[in-house]
């Protein structure tokens, strides 16, 4: 038995999320026979881990074989685990839609936040991390856009509290940015086209003028170091199963 492989499964149960320059997890993404030992060990109780290249942070969650038996134990397949109602899932997705879209695409032109768009030497640059590429929405911005259809201002505040404590966003001052979750349990391959062409084509249409860049200040987490804060574990907060958008379409979690 590999004791890196247990404590970084252990550490991931208990944080949540771990940083993609965490020194096991480092370990996990580049060493073959490492990550097979790991994925070995996380099938057998049903989990895997997420990870993807756009992320600054690796996360667990239920292996995509296992939801029917979790969340198909009642009567009505509980295809929401965090406990959203039906405007927070929509507010995620429209989070999600105005945060991460722009974010990959800077990513994948090597575009920081702050550099010219007209930058003719972007693609030779290294991928930016995401907290390089981190845009903001105002929140006045989002409740004069969504404010009417996501419940108002009582219930907007609600469910971005909600999104705040789960890791999908956080809030600085009136900015509302990209948390450690929001880039790793949606499935950019599968909701971008439907979100960008359907249910938020009207948005996309529009120049934005209320996204704002956001540096952010927090130094990194150094390898293997324990957060101060408490993070809720990792088996509350599984990927969601197919999400439920606001004109009632089912969009699938990520695999």
């Amino acid at each position: 038995m590999n004791d890196d492989s247990q404590i970084l499964i252990a550490r991931l149960l208990s944080h949540q999320t771990l940083r993609r320059d965490d020194k096991l997890v480092k370990r996990v993404l580049s060493d073959e026979q490492f990550r097979t030992e790991v994925d070995a060990r996380l099938l057998a109780v049903g989990l895997k881990l997420l990870d993807n290249v756009y992320a600054d942070h690796v996360t667990l969650a239920l292996h995509r074989a296992i939801e029917p038996k979790i969340f198909g134990a009642k009567d009505i397949w509980q295809n929401n685990n965090f406990g959203l109602s039906r405007d927070g899932v929509a507010l995620l997705v429209v989070l999600w839609a105005q945060i991460i879209l722009p974010k990959r695409e800077r990513q994948e032109t090597h575009q920081h936040a702050e550099d010219d768009q007209n930058d003719m030497f972007g693609v030779d640059k290294p991928l930016p991390r995401a907290e390089d590429t981190s845009i903001g929405i105002a929140y006045k911005a989002l409740l004069a856009d969504f404010g009417d259809k996501l419940g108002k201002k009582t219930r907007l505040d609600m469910n971005l509290g909600i999104l705040s404590k789960l890791g999908f966003i956080e809030r600085r001052g009136d900015i509302i940015v990209e948390g450690p979750l929001l880039d790793l349990l949606m499935d950019t391959d599968v909701l971008k086209e439907r979100i960008v062409n359907g249910a938020l084509a009207d948005v996309f249409k529009r120049a934005p003028a209320q996204i704002i860049p956001v540096p952010r200040s927090a130094p990194p987490i150094a390898a293997n170091d324990e957060p101060e804060e408490e993070i809720l574990p990792a088996f509350d907060a599984p990927p969601p199963a197919p999400i439920d958008l606001p004109e009632g379409d089912e969009t699938p979690a990520k695999d």
